[in-house]
């Protein structure tokens, strides 16, 4: 077999043994978060139409996804986005109801980057989304979960920044920019380029007041006295100037959630997705140099599937927060195989009964036969490389079991009448 089959393509990677474990962990830990919190499993197709994600919807552009054709020649994509998959889900599945609706998932997403930067094509994704709820508690419920479900993973030193979308789409309005400056000027506050900003600015005709307030908003981002400053710049603004205010009502509700330690704030987010219509949130961490997570309010996306609800929802990139627990030392303890339960080939039978009685008692547990050109010590090589703590010997005479704990070597017999017990 040719050695080139062995490697994965760029941007893609096998995960297994005790980092597979502990990814499946951590993601069981926040599977439960949201299932406390009344959200209910969805699960969507990992390829669909390409309709589904194209530029009207406002997801991932075109050239970022994977094609490919059916044999009806439909055109068809890898998701890079699970949000307007669970969108058509809802108009098809939720069309009439008319109260709100709670849906948690977890499933890998697949945007084709360039190599050159690095980053993974296929992500696990695990998020929620909160249909039919136009609220400011909607607003605030979503990164209270979100905040709960990284501390429960296991992560302290996070922020999560929020910014409204209506704040740039106040100012873009009063500016009276075209199309491709927006765009352009967007690009340009995202990564908080101030000089980019002010050269851009600087060509084009409009009231002070707004011109200054658009210089500003690269800077504008901390706590939410440091955002309240920004009213006075947007006083004459009434879209912009709103924005604000709902931030200051959505971080008194957050205080009521006891998590305003982990709030910061930040006006000129504008997000990576054209679907967001409010606010929209970041969390940030240490170990990684992208967001581990993103959300927003997106209430006018289920309205191109054909039903009306306000919505809003978050995504937990789960390879990029296994990244930063990695290296901040955060340990995960996981459930993997525990035990081995080793056996001469005359004691099958004895092994095979014990072996269900230890499973029936909530033992993980291999039953592992011992040939004869191998030594118990090999075995106990092996467990050390597979990550096993210990190992339950059964020799031929089968009256007696050794107990042998991988950490310090120890070797114990127990009488197997005592372990049937």
């Amino acid at each position: 077999m040719s050695k080139e089959l062995l490697h994965t393509p760029d941007g893609v990677r096998d995960i297994y043994n005790l980092e597979c474990a502990k990814k499946d962990t951590v993601q069981e830990k926040i599977s439960k978060v949201m299932k406390r919190y009344g959200y209910r499993n969805i699960q969507t197709p990992t390829f669909e139409f390409f309709d589904i994600f194209k530029k009207e919807r406002g997801s991932v552009i075109s050239k970022e996804m994977f094609k490919f054709f059916d044999r009806d020649n439909e055109t068809l994509v890898l998701r890079p986005d699970i949000t307007p998959s669970i969108a058509r889900s809802v108009a098809k599945y939720f069309m009439d109801e008319d109260m709100p609706i709670r849906l948690s998932y977890c499933g890998n997403t697949f945007i084709n980057q360039s190599s050159y930067q690095g980053r993974l094509r296929e992500k696990t994704q695990i998020g929620a989304e909160l249909i039919g709820d136009v609220t400011g508690d909607a607003d605030a419920e979503m990164p209270a979960m979100l905040i709960d479900c990284l501390l429960q993973a296991g992560l302290n030193g996070f922020q999560v920044e929020i910014g409204h979308i209506d704040f740039f789409n106040g100012l873009m309005e009063a500016a009276k920019l075209d199309e491709d400056d927006q765009e352009y000027l967007r690009t340009l506050i995202e990564n908080k380029n101030y000089f980019g900003v002010e050269n851009l600015l600087s060509e084009k005709k409009m009231e002070i007041d707004v011109k200054t307030a658009i210089l500003e908003m690269p800077k504008m981002f901390g706590n939410i006295d440091q955002i309240r400053e920004a009213k006075a710049l947007v006083k004459n603004i009434p879209v912009s100037l709103a924005a604000i205010e709902a931030l200051e009502e959505l971080y008194g509700v957050l205080t009521m959630y006891g998590v305003e330690r982990y709030i910061t704030f930040d006006l000129g987010m504008l997000g990576s997705f054209q679907y967001y219509t409010g606010i929209i949130f970041k969390a940030y961490t240490y170990g990684t140099g992208d967001a581990i997570a993103t959300g927003g309010r997106y209430d006018e996306l289920l309205m191109q599937f054909g039903k009306k609800a306000a919505s809003i929802g978050f995504g937990i990139n789960l390879d990029a927060l296994m990244t930063a627990m990695e290296r901040q030392k955060i340990e995960v303890k996981t459930e993997i195989a525990a035990t081995i339960l080793l056996y001469d080939r005359k004691q099958k039978k004895c092994a095979i009964s014990l072996a269900s009685h230890l499973r029936s008692k909530g033992l993980n547990l291999q039953l592992m036969k011992k040939y004869y050109e191998k030594s118990v010590k090999d075995y106990m090589e092996y467990a050390k490389r597979s990550y096993i703590k210990e190992i339950f010997y059964i020799d031929e005479t089968g009256e007696t079991v050794k107990k042998i704990t991988l950490d310090g070597g120890d070797v114990h017999t127990v009488e197997l009448a005592e372990l049937l017990q």
